[in-house]
């Protein structure tokens, strides 16, 4: 039998309120606008549509949502934002924007946080635009948050119930009962850490230690800086202001990539959760290793001009940038050497913490991947024993164990299939890339990083990719965002029948 309207009703009633909300954010750009003697009509436009359309979906009836009905409004809502993300840029229709499919690629990377832009010339756009595509990737990672916390570890999806395991704290993680002091705790933590972002980086432009840190460039890049979003209104990224606010920004961008229920606990006073996480343990790791990694490399092939201090600094910014799946440039480091290159392209497959603004597999998958690796190594020593995967001293379930390791090889899967039908593609539009573009633009799409090698660098522009190409991204940045799991499940026939 068929999926009954009631159930399609009820995500459409969720999507409805979503649309309306986005009225909110949308204001944002209006007062931009204004301040700066713009026009605030593509924002006031796509303000109506939003409120139109989100009164008319908000009439369905709606009753208790159940897993199907979650997964249908998880994977419809991250689509529909990201058109009406879109819809400014689309109707303000400067520079690349005359074309609906840059706007809905610019839209789509910004609601997954990706980063990835198609913009070749900043100036040529205005400041709210410019502000709007920040508010979007806030938005994006507050949505991913709550996604993850509150959605994916009820749903159990690709392990994300490990989070249960490692973060347990006053039923923050739970969907029901209490979903509203979810949203509020949560929403109050990441409104409260991009506050402080911005005025840490305001603080350094007043002070004179960051001359170039203008007031609108300290909220922008606060609201993408923690969501480990990557967006900037400056064309050289984070590589236009001074080594303080590098510095400052790998903080934010590491403490945005941290679990958030963790932070909750630390902000109550409550170091021991956080000490004695194996994940967190385990995150800094890499963040430690991937920067001496790249910091020796550059060293031995001299990548960086300015002496040991440079080095360092661009080392642990640009492994923090791409850990974190922010995608922020501190440098142009599509002329490192192939070693330094290769290591940060390895590092597109880590992600940050589980619980977090994030994207990527995420360290807690790789953690399980690993442990579990390592069991089954010495129970092929040992096969009489009995040797549990633990997280944090606690077991975890086989079921999960077995999650985790799906997720991970579907998603190389996605990576793989992406890689060559942009190859393929490239050939048969006549825009042909090289294989490293291709690699490096398939893991940079469907991980959400942002910059990629060659011409969609961290100072370059994905404007240049076939048209076929970029709607290719906008699918594969889409279903990496969401997981992959609400995509497959969605296209399986027995989720359409009872």
């Amino acid at each position: 039998m068929a999926l009954t309207t009631v159930d399609i009703r009820s995500a459409l009633n969720v999507l409805g309120a979503i649309m309306q909300w986005l009225a909110v954010p949308l204001a944002i750009p209006v007062v931009v606008a204004l301040l700066y003697v713009e026009s605030p009509w593509p924002y006031l436009v796509t303000i109506a549509v939003t409120l139109g359309v989100g009164k008319a979906l908000a009439r369905f009836e709606r009753e208790h949502i159940r897993d199907r009905e979650a997964f249908l409004t998880v994977s419809l809502a991250w689509l529909t934002i990201a058109v009406v993300g879109a819809m400014p840029l689309y109707i303000e229709g400067t520079g690349v924007f005359d074309s609906p499919v840059n706007a809905l690629f610019e839209g789509m990377s910004g609601i997954t946080t990706t980063g990835a832009t198609v913009i070749r010339d900043f100036d040529a756009h205005s400041q709210a635009l410019l502000m709007w595509r920040q508010v979007l990737q806030w938005l994006g990672g507050l949505g991913v948050l709550l996604l993850a916390t509150a959605v994916l570890s009820r749903l159990s999806v690709a392990g994300a119930q490990l989070m249960e395991t490692e973060a347990r704290t006053e039923n923050v993680t739970k969907l029901t009962p209490g979903i509203e002091k979810t949203a509020r705790i949560l929403g109050l933590l990441y409104l409260g850490l991009t506050a402080g972002a911005a005025l840490i980086l305001a603080g350094l432009g007043a002070s004179g230690l960051a001359p170039e840190m203008t007031l609108f460039d300290a909220v922008a890049h606060a609201f993408t800086a923690i969501a480990t979003a990557g967006f900037s209104p400056r064309a050289e990224s984070i590589g236009a202001f001074s080594p303080a606010v590098q510095w400052a920004v790998t903080l934010f961008m590491i403490v945005g990539a941290t679990n958030f229920v963790l932070l909750y606990a630390l902000l109550r006073g409550d170091t021991h959760r956080l000490r004695n996480s194996e994940e967190f343990r385990f995150y800094l790791g890499i963040l430690a290793v991937g920067s001496m990694l790249v910091g020796g490399l550059l060293v031995l092939d001299q990548g960086v001009t300015g002496g040991v201090g440079d080095t360092v600094r661009h080392a642990v910014f640009q492994v923090a940038a791409i850990v974190t799946t922010t995608g922020y440039a501190s440098t142009d480091f599509n002329t490192w050497s192939a070693g330094a290159k290769n290591v940060l392209f390895v590092m597109m497959f880590i992600g940050g913490m589980a619980g977090s603004t994030t994207c990527s597999v995420k360290t807690l998958r790789w953690l399980v991947v690993t442990k579990s690796f390592w069991r089954d190594l010495n129970v092929s020593a040992h096969p009489q024993s009995v040797r549990p995967v633990r997280l944090s001293n606690e077991a975890i379930s086989e079921d999960t164990v077995r999650d985790v390791y799906a997720y991970t090889l579907v998603a190389m899967v996605f990576f793989v299939i992406g890689t060559v039908l942009l190859v393929v593609d490239g050939e048969r539009s006549g825009a042909p890339i090289t294989e490293f573009e291709a690699l490096s633009a398939a893991a940079s799409m469907f991980f959400n990083i942002g910059p990629a090698f060659g011409q969609a660098g961290p100072y370059g522009t994905y404007e240049g990719f076939a048209r076929s190409s970029k709607v290719l991204m906008i699918l594969l940045m889409w279903v990496g965002r969401i997981e992959i799991v609400p995509v497959l499940v969605m296209l399986t026939p027995t989720f359409w029948t009872r």
